[in-house]
């Protein structure tokens, strides 16, 4: 029998093939795998999301984010998260967003929460509040270590990337690619500093959202070192990114934050681009230095390493990306909590 799950996405994170966050591109890849494989899927999302299943609309994105439109987003989002689980027999909901708490279904369904961020970023009530039915799972090693421990916390499942469409031709140029969202935990200034250091033009691409500090950040720090030498190319669909992560000499990462995973490494490793990177968080769980890249320190290491990128061998990146990232893999994880999920609450009600 078909699964009906809902999945539900951050109130300022519109849902695509295109989208730029890590956690919308695994909200997507599940929405596709669950119509592929003849369930249903509901998504609530923002409008103008592009979901293969059914999207239930929330208004669209603000010009501006603030903390009183997002409040207002959070209450339209429980809204019709309530409306649909009134009118519709869903099986699993599936929470994406680091605001969650202000809007899970009530106690009792079956409830899956995804935590894309670093602890730092969520509620400690909202994490250690016992509640029936409600379970979450990390997606790293290293970000399951820093959550607290919690009987409701589930074996992590690690990102994937649709390796097999990351395979393209295109000839190797000279520059180092920074690619992700533009806003200051990313570090984009130490990519600067190090194209700089090693005279290599370099390409940043990825979206402004109209975050206050985001928008300051890129205006301040980013926008005025532009030039001849650093181009910024906006946000990026999944073919131009896969042309220009193909093409790219190295991919650099200098975040700052711990990040959870991060598909656009994997995704260059599957492109068979190296990746230079800070060791924060789990980049050093998906960089095998040497192999498919190397973990630098600061900027000037992280100049020697744009430089030494050349002699890594693309073919072992993508043997690489095929053997540890496929993205069937984790799709059939999630499928499994699914199921694990609405079993254990149907013998409950048989009980």
């Amino acid at each position: 029998m078909g699964l009906m799950v809902l999945n539900v996405a951050y109130v300022f994170a519109p849902v695509g093939p295109d989208t730029c966050g890590g956690a919308e591109q695994v909200l997507a890849a599940l929405d596709r795998a669950l119509v592929a494989e003849g369930h249903t899927s509901l998504v609530v999302a923002c409008a103008g999301s592009q979901v293969a299943g059914e999207l239930i609309a929330t208004a669209p994105l603000p010009a501006k984010f603030t903390d009183d439109l997002r409040w207002q987003a959070q209450r339209e989002h429980r809204k019709r998260i309530e409306r649909v689980l009134r009118q519709r027999p869903v099986d699993v909901v599936h929470c994406h967003g680091h605001d969650f708490a202000e809007y899970l279904p009530p106690a009792g369904i079956p409830t899956l929460v995804t935590l894309h961020l670093p602890a730092d970023h969520y509620e400690a009530g909202a994490l250690a509040e016992c509640r029936p039915r409600r379970y979450f799972n990390c997606v790293s090693a290293s970000q399951r270590r820093n959550f607290p421990a919690a009987k409701a916390m589930l074996p992590e499942i690690p990102n994937g990337v649709p390796v097999p469409a990351l395979q393209a031709c295109h000839a190797k140029r000279d520059f180092a690619l920074a690619l992700g969202r533009i806003c200051p935990e990313k570090g984009l200034h130490h990519a600067l500093d190090a194209a700089a250091l090693a005279q290599a033009p370099l390409l940043i691409a990825g979206r402004v959202f109209p975050y206050p500090d985001h928008e300051q950040y890129f205006a301040e720090t980013i926008q005025p070192r532009l030039g001849r030498q650093a181009r910024f190319l906006g946000n990026l669909d999944f073919a131009r990114k896969r042309r220009f992560l193909t093409a790219a000499r190295c991919l650099l990462m200098p975040s700052v934050i711990a990040e959870t995973s991060s598909l656009v490494a994997m995704e260059a490793i599957a492109c068979g681009t190296p990746v230079v990177a800070f060791p924060v968080g789990a980049l050093p769980e998906i960089i095998e230095p040497g192999v498919t890249g190397f973990i630098v320190h600061d900027a000037q290491q992280m100049a020697e390493a744009i430089q030494a990128s050349g002699n890594i061998d693309r073919e072992r990146c993508r043997d690489v990306a095929r053997q540890r990232f496929p993205l069937q893999g984790t799709i059939d994880r999630y499928f499994e909590y699914y199921r694990e999920l609405v079993a254990t609450a149907r013998s409950a009600k048989i009980a």
